[in-house]
């Protein structure tokens, strides 16, 4: 597996592929995995949850694996040391075992230290924890995308996306003491960056999350006024018409999003 295709697979840029839509992103190897896991009540950490991933993988996928393993093992130079930690991560991830491939890249993130690495580790820690219903997989995993989404907003701290992105991981695991944090880091967005579509995006996602369809049109709305390339807007915005109701204008926009 290529860069191009690491990225394509974790989806670095993209990272709410249909999450918020309802739709089941989990693949049958990762239910599996989580029906025989027995980690429920207990801390975890990277290595304890590899060493369960492994115990649930099939000898042909093992050897994939160790593989892989075998050759990070005899890697000297960092950039041969993240190529293939960047293959592991890919694998894993089609293997089903999200919050694996997001430990992977995540030290792909520590090696190259770049913005864009962090984000890639972000991303597939986000889709681990809206894809589970463990509380120790989902914390786990929300902990891993809150400090990989802080470390590119440390990073590059103009991308605005970054900081959306760490918004949309409170929103989905709220803070006990603060539980409205991603709804007021978005406004504070807001108003700061009153032309960034990201930013609308995520506040209509979020008051599509809620079932506040009118505030989700208008926010989304809005975002396609300001940019009509991005593909996930037509896709949200036909959700957030089906919720008011108004199905000639979400037939409308799923038309759009379907030839995205």
């Amino acid at each position: 597996m290529n860069k191009t295709q690491y990225l394509a697979v974790l989806g670095a840029l993209a990272l709410f592929f249909g999450l918020y839509f309802g739709f089941d992103t989990k693949t049958d190897t990762q239910k599996t995995a989580e029906r025989s896991r027995s980690l429920q009540g207990q801390s975890t950490s990277f290595e304890t949850l590899l060493a369960d991933a492994k115990a649930h993988l099939d000898a042909s996928q093992s050897a994939q694996v160790a593989e892989q393993e075998e050759q990070l093992g005899k890697a000297t130079a960092d950039a041969e040391r993240a190529a293939i930690l960047k293959r592991l991560s890919g694998i894993w991830y089609e293997f089903g075992q999200i919050p694996i491939a997001g430990g992977f890249a995540e030290q792909v993130a520590e090696l190259e230290n770049a913005d864009s690495s962090w984000s890639v580790a972000g991303a597939t820690f986000f889709n681990g924890l809206v894809s589970s219903q463990d509380p120790v997989i989902r914390k786990y995993c929300a902990d891993r995308a809150v400090k990989a989404f802080e470390s590119a907003v440390s990073l590059n701290p103009a991308k605005v996306e970054h900081r959306v992105n760490l918004a949309l991981v409170y929103s989905e695991n709220p803070p006990p003491d603060n539980p409205m944090q991603a709804v007021l880091m978005l406004r504070e967005l807001e108003g700061k960056h009153p032309d960034n579509p990201s930013v609308f995006n995520a506040l209509g996602r979020l008051a599509i999350k809620t079932g506040q369809w009118q505030r989700a049109i208008e926010r989304l709305e809005k975002a396609w006024s300001l940019d009509k390339s991005n593909p996930n807007t037509p896709c949200l915005l036909a959700k957030a018409y089906e919720g008011a109701g108004n199905m000639s204008k979400s037939n409308e926009f799923a038309v759009i999003c379907k030839n995205r």
